[in-house]
């Protein structure tokens, strides 16, 4: 065995990371925080990240390679639902007292899951597909303008979309729409200011790797 084969690469990692947000992300939103006088889930304190690792993922090994991370993504929260769910109507041993407290967390609303499920898949796919669409024009020069300008499309689809079908007739139109502005507005916000400079350091490590492979192939080595 050769040595370093037997670790994780760099795009294995992303890969990896990636999914591990998106699900830390889907647990997160159960809870509601309050930001300023804006309620919204706190998962919004990493979901944009899950966008950023896209990002950064479509950047590197393109949009096809982004689009397996992404469904895989999507099974993999699937799973996670669904082993959720089951653990939770399992009978509960008597000696544990916190059945109640199990459900609350993991037995989400139907609609809000099937919200969720739609929201993430268009958003993440339009995300990337948009970021690769912006590099045709753009080259591998201005990554921040493809990283916002990609965000800017794929959270609007995934916030619009999770926000109408997981509220639309359950709230008057007037809260839905700040629900959807304000939601938008902070993941938006919070993957400018932070994500871009992390996609910037991400992506220069992850291109150090793949121009290393690309030159050992070169050389035949």
């Amino acid at each position: 065995m050769e040595k370093g084969e037997d670790t994780l690469n760099r795009k294995e990692i992303f890969s990896i990371a990636f999914i591990v947000s998106l699900l830390i992300s889907n647990i997160l939103a159960v809870k509601l925080i309050i930001i300023g006088s804006v309620v919204v889930p706190a998962a919004v304190i990493i979901y944009p990240f899950c966008f950023m690792l896209g990002d950064v993922i479509t950047e590197v090994w393109g949009y096809s390679y982004a689009r397996r991370v992404i469904i895989t993504g999507f099974f993999a929260n699937a799973a996670m639902v669904f082993f959720s769910y089951l653990g939770g109507i399992l009978p509960a041993a008597p000696v544990w007292g916190h059945q109640e407290a199990y459900m609350a967390i993991f037995a989400a609303v139907p609609r809000i899951v099937i919200a969720s499920f739609i929201g993430y898949l268009l958003g993440e796919l339009i995300n990337s597909y948009t970021l690769e669409a912006i590099k045709t024009q753009t080259g591998p020069r201005l990554l921040f303008v493809r990283t916002i300008g990609s965000s800017v499309m794929g959270q609007l689809v995934d916030t619009g979309v999770f926000i109408t079908i997981a509220f639309f007739g359950t709230v008057p139109h007037q809260v839905l729409l700040v629900m959807l502005i304000s939601q938008y507005l902070v993941k938006l916000g919070l993957e400018a200011l932070a994500g871009t400079p992390l996609a910037y350091i991400m992506v220069k490590w992850a291109r150090e790797e793949k121009t290393l492979g690309q030159l050992k192939t070169k050389e035949g080595i």
